[in-house]
């Protein structure tokens, strides 16, 4: 059964590792490789046997669980403008729920990208062009816009905007993920501290 506690807290984890790649893209140029192929390859499995396999193994979410069990902690731990990128990427995908035809639309523009990927890799920038212009040509109609915050130098370079859209993109498929798995604003507030307690437990299990 996907609907359960320990599925929407990878979920979340998937989210927070989206955020915080977009976080040190926008500030700082860089982020981390394998955290950013993670997330990229979790917008590309379209089919996954259960909720892991989305992201490649619990393994490759290490990061993004040791940030959801500081976010979800005492208020000094907590990372407003990570918290605020998630939220708005959350919001986001609520109102793109109800878009049957952005759906669609979506849907088969990562398709053709999951193809490219097969052909050039997950991070190329050809995959990372046609997932940006994706992001571009549906999400961004939707308001209001996630207004990400950063050095101007990176935010005008075409290949690192490309990069945050395409993040953004992922971190609305893990927000969609974490709905299918049960989750909800009521649900996130009620079950706060299991959840951080459920993200503590699961990095324990990784090496």
């Amino acid at each position: 059964m996907i609907k359960n506690l320990t599925n929407q807290t990878i979920a979340l984890a998937g989210l927070s590792q989206a955020v915080q790649a977009v976080r040190n893209l926008a500030k700082a140029g860089t982020t981390d490789a394998d955290d950013f192929e993670t997330c990229i390859s979790s917008l590309l499995k379209i089919n996954a046997d259960d909720v892991p396999e989305v992201y490649g193994g619990l393994e490759k979410l290490k990061n993004g669980f040791a940030l959801l069990e500081r976010q979800l902690g005492p208020s000094a731990s907590v990372d407003t403008e990570l918290a605020r990128y998630a939220a708005a990427l959350v919001y986001i995908e609520g109102k793109f729920r109800g878009q049957d035809s952005m759906q669609k639309a979506i849907r088969t523009g990562m398709e053709r990208s999951t193809v490219q990927a097969a052909h050039f890799g997950v991070t190329h920038e050809n995959v990372m062009t046609n997932i940006a212009d994706i992001y571009q040509d549906n999400i961004s109609r939707i308001n209001p816009r996630v207004m990400v915050m950063g050095e101007p130098a990176h935010l005008e370079n075409p290949a690192l905007a490309n990069k945050i859209r395409a993040l953004l993109l992922a971190g609305i498929r893990s927000a969609w993920l974490w709905r299918q798995c049960g989750g909800s604003k009521l649900g996130f507030l009620l079950n706060r501290r299991k959840l951080r307690e459920e993200a503590k437990r699961l990095l324990l299990t990784l090496p």
